[in-house]
């Protein structure tokens, strides 16, 4: 399905289709899920979702509480330890129904990720599908990244969305080892 991705003049390797499936299995981490869950349940206006989305754009520069939570909390520790549990894992974040972070890694640019591809094709109305975004050069981190965004489930049924930044450079050198 994503066998042949290309990225400048390299190819992506075929590993990354190699991985999906474990990949895909992340987003039913139980302590994801849980978080997902309890988001769902407080539930958030698209007005307070919206505001909240001005406020984190126009912090330019640092991290306020809020942000501070959402990359503190139990889901984002878990989140750092799959980071840590593959090399070519760069950055991660959770969002909930409507697209709203739950849990992240790094400071995302914005707080509602629900207009945006990485949402909308892997939530897909609740029925969950991969998404695997097309590659393109980070310059923070120096490298080609790919986002690869799986549904987070629970008891089969899609809740919210995880998205994993992979580096591409990195996978092709784990491939090739």
């Amino acid at each position: 399905m994503h066998d042949a991705w290309a990225v400048a003049a390299e190819e992506v390797p075929n590993s990354l289709n190699a991985r999906l499936a474990e990949i895909e299995k992340l987003g039913e981490n139980p302590v994801i899920v849980a978080a997902v869950e309890a988001r769902n349940s407080r539930g958030m206006s698209m007005d307070d979702i919206k505001k909240r989305d001005a406020e984190w754009m126009a912090n330019k520069e640092g991290i306020d509480e809020g942000m501070r939570e959402i990359m503190e909390n139990d889901a984002a520790k878990a989140l750092r330890t799959i980071e840590k549990s593959e090399p070519y894992y760069v950055e991660m974040f959770v969002v909930d129904n409507q697209g709203a972070n739950v849990a992240m890694t790094n400071k995302t640019s914005d707080f509602w990720q629900g207009d945006e591809e990485k949402f909308t094709e892997t939530f897909k109305g609740g029925q969950g599908e991969v998404f695997i975004a097309a590659p393109e050069f980070d310059d923070s981190a120096n490298a080609y990244l790919i986002q690869v965004s799986v549904p987070v489930k629970s008891s089969g049924r899609t809740i919210g969305a995880l998205t994993i930044g992979v580096n591409l450079d990195i996978l092709a050198d784990a491939a090739e080892r």
